[in-house]
């Protein structure tokens, strides 16, 4: 079976296993690097991308190991997009972006920081919910000329 590659990608697929998320920290941090992004820019992109796949894990496939989680690093000359894909019913968007994880009442929760994370690192995050296909986080980050 072939299958073709675009030249700018990398493409991951891994189980749905928190153990491998060293794997994953590893693969962006190392793609940061080669785009020549500075070591705060770099850290920002690993940091968000390891929360979306954590997300993943989690919340979309509910630690299902069976479950794949595919991640995709789009690399061009402007920017890097990162996109990670479960396969899980999704999520009300619009209810998480519109929480304040700052506020008194959140900051004692030990969880819903992830996606404020991620846009505080970000130059750009979204995400497509389809409840048969799954949802897809997608993550930029664009190169600054230097």
């Amino acid at each position: 079976m072939t299958t073709s590659v675009k030249p700018n990608e990398i493409q991951l697929r891994m189980p749905s296993q928190i153990e491998l998320l060293d794997v994953v920290d590893k693969v962006a941090a190392a793609i940061a690097e080669q785009l020549e992004f500075d070591e705060e820019e770099a850290h920002s992109v690993a940091n968000s991308v390891l929360e979306a796949a954590t997300n993943a894990i989690q919340h979309g496939h509910l630690l299902d190991s069976s479950q794949a989680v595919d991640i995709t690093f789009e690399m061009t000359p402007e920017a890097l997009r990162v996109t990670v894909h479960d396969f899980g019913p999704g999520f009300d968007v619009d209810a998480v972006l519109n929480a304040d994880p700052t506020s008194p009442d959140s900051l004692l929760r030990p969880r819903g920081r992830g996606i404020f994370i991620m846009k505080s690192l970000m130059d750009e995050v979204s995400f497509e919910i389809d409840p048969e296909a799954g949802c897809t986080a997608i993550l930029t980050k664009f190169r600054r000329t230097r």
